[in-house]
Parts: C-alpha cells; structure tokens; sequence
C-alpha cells in the first residue's frame, strides 16, 4: 500500500496562489468600477449639456445669434451686404506707458493709410478714443504685439459690403448711427433691423454677374469716348426686374466718402464731390433723350391709327418750319422718308409731322400713360420728378416727339420701351427679387399687335441704321440711339450732348433691355470722331450684350432671327445717325 505525505511547503505555496488570485480579482474589480464611475460622470456631463445648455441656447436668448441688422443679398444668394463682428484699437490715453511718439510712428507703419500726426494727437488726447475705427484681424495681431496696455480691441457691429462698389447706387450705406443712407439700405431700415425680420435675408433683383458686366464695359465706354459720366440699367421685360443699375463714377459703400479708386483729392479736383458721386443718375437725374423717343412717337401712332400705311412718304427735303420755329435733322436724307425709314435715318423731320397728325391729346395720353408725368416707379427715395412740358402747344407737341422739350430718367426710358416690345404690358420696375408665382401687376398701354411691329422696327435699326454698332451676333437686338444736345443757359449746347442707346433682345422673344447712357462724350479715334450714340454708347450695348447673354440662358443663334422682309423693300439705304 502506497502512503502519499503532503509536504507542509507545498501548503503554503498553494495557499499563496490562491491569495495572490483573490487579491488580482478584487483588484481588477475595482479597476472596472473606477472605469465605470469615470465613464458615468461622462455620460452624465454629455447628458447635462444635452438637456440644460442646449435649451439655453435655443432657448429664449436665440436672438443672441442673429446678425443687429439683416443680410442683402442678390438674387441668387450672393452676399451685397452684411453685418459682422469687427475689431477696434482703442486707447486710453492715460494708461500708456510707452512714448507716445515711437508708438504713433509704429501705428503710421501698420495703417499706412493714417498720418503719424494724427495717431499722435489721439495718443496725447486727454480723453479715450479709437485709433482706429475697424481693423483687420492681422493689423490688429501687429498692434497688439506693439505690447502696449492703453490699447484695447474691442469687438462691434460692422456693416459690410462685400463687393465692394458693385452697386453702390442700389445699396446705399449706414451712417454712424446704424441707420440707412441712400438706397435700398434706406428703403428696408426697418425690416433688416426689426429682430424678428432680420434673421432672413432681403433678396434683390440685382444678379452680381450682370451688373458687373455692365459696370466694367460702361467704365469701358466712359475712358474710350472721354465722357464725363455714365449710367445704365438692365430690366427684365416681362416682370419690370432690375438686373442691373449703375452710375458711373461710383463710391464705395464701405468708405462712402471715397471713389472707388479712394483717390478722393484726385476726384475733388475734377469738380466732384459725395453728393455728386453718390447721386443716382438712373432714377434721380433727369435727361433729354432725344431720338430714343421717336419708336414711342411712332407706336403711339400706330395705335391711334394715324399712321396705317408705312409706305406713306413724309417730306423730309429740308428743315421743318412751324410757328417761327425750325426743326432741323442732324443727318439730313434730302427726299421724301416713310415712317421705317424715318426710324432707321432717326429723322426730326418726319417724327414731327408724325407727332403732330397724332396730337397733343394722343402724345400726351401716351406719356402719361408709361408715367412720363411723375417720378420713376421703383423703391428707392432717390427718384426725380421729370420735367414736363409747362405749356403743350403744337409746337412742344412736335418736339416731344421726338425727345425734347420733356426731361426723364433712364428708368422711365427703360420701362417704356420694355412695355413697347414685350406686347403692350407696362411694369412697374423693381429692385426687390419677385417670387416665380406672383401676380401680375402689369396693365396695357400698346395693342400687342403694336408691339409686334415695333419688334420689327427696332431691329431694322440695328441691322441698318443708326444702331449697326449694337448688333451683336446672333443676339438679335433691336434698339434706338438718342444723341440730344444738352440744355444750359442761352440755349442748347452744340458740343455737349447726351448719348443714349436703348435696346431689347433677343428681339424675336424680348426678354432684356439694356439703356446705356454717356454724359458729355467726346469724338475720339476710337469712336471716329463722332460723339453720338451710335458711335458711343450703341457698342457698350454690344459688349454687354455679348457678356451678359450667356450668363442669362440666351445663346446666340446665328440661324434665327426677327421677320421684317416684307418691311425691307419700303427702305433705301441708310445714311448718318441718331
């Protein structure tokens, strides 16, 4: 029989694994427990934060995130104006501890745009004061490494105009109390600063890309003929949409008090000043537009009835005599012109007699009618009350018909003929963006067959008339130059004139119109010479045409155009202009 001994030293070293076993799992169990504890205080914080600060943050302070005043933008979403949170560099004059003269010649170096004198001033004043009213984060970084405490930065309210000058005119800016100057900053004060308006942006008709179009080739038009000054606008036929409005020179909302090139001494030595160059010439300055009134006359005429025939010949052989007066014609055809023909020569002559078999009754129905007689319908402050005629005799009667002796703006222009070519429907221009159902608020001043004939005839002036330099390929445009000689003390001036060119396309399906206008042109190489519109303003229609269409859905089409063959037997060939 076999006998087994357990060893007292193997007792031990069993009951020692079994201690050491015990120890590890209590050890491991608080180890889990303290992984435990320390994941429920996460969970717990995360739930914390989820129930309390999420409610206070959407909660009643919800304001806390919206902008003091609301966003513009354009039509599609680009950002024209906006508030954001900008920095300041304040001092406190009697804190600082560095020399005041070392520290402004520093500042003169960071914001090379400030005299050191004047940093001087403000670091020795005896009251605190900004340095400088806005800053950019990185000049900021430079001052504040200057490691002076006197200065602080403090953040405010800033309005911003991201695109800097585009649509200055449209805009407007704030004044130093947040409220609107000019503009539709002034139009909508109240509803871009009411808090519960002011979180939803206000959406203009304005689209960024036309109206950088038409400002880069006006500016274009302005240094090539020497002129003085421009103004133009686009509007949409069909719903009296501004796409684009602009005054040249222009300012820059974001330094109101400067050009565009912030060259201020340089524009104050060419006689201008703010107000000039804040001044809207599209609704607030009125013109005589001359020749671009005559298609007015004439389709006023066809709705009277009378003018029925177009083949009837006027006698165009020498001035026009009525009452002591003559009317004269700048390019004189020297024979007998029917109403095409008067059209595509831009006779005085012949529109006159065409005036006056229409009457005074009729024109004046007509002016009224697309609001020659009030101020341009559009939302801005800015709008000039047109001259009208005092005393409408037979005489003023035959010059208004063809565009003297009443002053508008370029606006009443382009809503004229937008209601003559898009069927006879006159609408109301808008800055503000209209929603693709809204109604139509437009009312009747042309038959539409009227209308279809003016299509016809406005592009019979481009295609061989005085509008050639207008035509771009494939675009179809009609339109009409107006080259009027600028009224002044003693009479009118022989050498400073007004052009203008207003013009629709695509003509078969008017859907745009462009009105491009120079003050006081100049005959240089590039236009040959020649100071009227179809040499000066006719081409800015051109390019722009050229450059917007794309941009609009409207591809030029080389294989299609507007019917006018049974018009082009009535005419002869062309000669002058407008």
């Amino acid at each position: 029989m076999t006998t087994f001994v357990v060893r007292p030293t193997s007792r031990l070293a069993a009951n020692a694994a079994r201690a050491m076993t015990t120890m590890s799992y209590w050890r491991l169990i608080v180890l889990v427990g303290i992984f435990a504890l320390f994941a429920l205080l996460i969970i717990g914080r995360l739930a914390t934060l989820a129930l309390f600060e999420s409610s206070r943050a959407f909660g009643a302070t919800t304001s806390d995130y919206v902008p003091e005043r609301g966003d513009i933008t354009d039509r599609h979403g680009v950002a024209l104006a906006r508030t954001i949170r900008a920095y300041a560099v304040w001092v406190d004059p009697t804190k600082l501890v560095n020399d005041p003269r070392d520290l402004a010649r520093q500042l003169a170096t960071i914001f090379p745009d400030t005299a050191e004198e004047e940093f001087y001033a403000k670091l020795t004043a005896k009251e605190p004061g900004y340095l400088r009213k806005r800053a950019l984060p990185e000049d900021v970084r430079r001052v504040h490494d200057l490691g002076e405490i006197a200065i602080e930065f403090p953040r405010e309210s800033e309005r911003l105009y991201p695109q800097h000058g585009l649509a200055a005119h449209v805009l407007g800016y704030l004044d130093n109390d947040g409220n609107g100057v000019l503009g539709m900053e002034r139009v909508l004060n109240k509803q871009l600063s009411n808090p519960e308006q002011r979180s939803k942006p206000v959406a203009l008709s304005i689209d960024t890309r036309v109206q950088a179009a038409l400002e880069i080739e006006l500016l274009s038009g302005i240094k090539s003929t020497g002129a003085k000054s421009g103004a133009g606008v686009i509007l949409d036929a069909k719903t009296g949409e501004v796409l684009a409005m602009a005054t040249l020179p222009s300012f820059n909302p974001n330094r109101p008090n400067f050009t565009p090139n912030e060259n201020v001494e340089e524009a104050l030595a060419a006689g201008l000043t703010p107000m000039s160059w804040q001044a809207n010439s599209v609704t607030n300055r009125v013109y005589e537009l001359g020749s671009t009134f005559k298609p007015l006359t004439v389709a006023a005429a066809l709705d009277a009835g009378t003018v029925r025939n177009l083949a009837i010949r006027y006698d165009a052989t020498k001035p026009l005599e009525i009452a002591g007066f003559k009317i004269r014609d700048t390019h004189p055809a020297g024979r007998w012109l029917n109403t095409p023909e008067a059209l595509v020569h831009s006779s005085n002559v012949v529109t006159a007699q065409i005036a006056d078999n229409l009457g005074r009754e009729k024109m004046e129905k007509m002016s009224r009618g697309l609001e020659f007689d009030r101020r341009p319908s559009i939302e801005l402050g800015e709008r000039a009350k047109p001259i009208w005629p005092k005393s409408w005799g037979r005489v003023t009667n035959m010059t208004v018909g063809y565009g003297h002796g009443i002053s508008v703006t370029p606006l009443h222009l382009a809503s004229a003929f937008a209601a003559m070519v898009n069927g006879g429907i006159f609408h109301p221009a808008t800055l503000l963006k209209r929603p693709v159902n809204a109604k139509d608020n437009g009312r009747r001043v042309f038959s539409a067959a009227t209308s279809a004939r003016m299509r016809q005839l406005l592009r019979m002036i481009v295609v061989d008339g005085t509008g050639k330099k207008a035509d771009a390929e494939g675009y179809r445009v009609g339109g009409k130059t107006g080259s009027a000689e600028k009224a002044g003390i003693g009479g009118y001036s022989r050498s400073l004139v007004v052009s203008t060119f207003v013009a629709a396309f695509p003509m078969d399906n008017p859907r745009y119109i462009i009105v491009a206008m120079l003050d006081e042109p100049r005959g240089t190489a590039e236009t040959g010479f020649q100071r009227t519109a179809g040499w000066t303003s006719a081409p800015i229609v051109r390019r722009t045409v050229q450059r917007i269409g794309p941009q609009l859905g409207i591809i030029p089409d080389t294989h299609r155009d507007v019917d006018v063959s049974e018009l082009m037997p009535l005419l002869w060939a062309p000669k002058g202009g407008g």
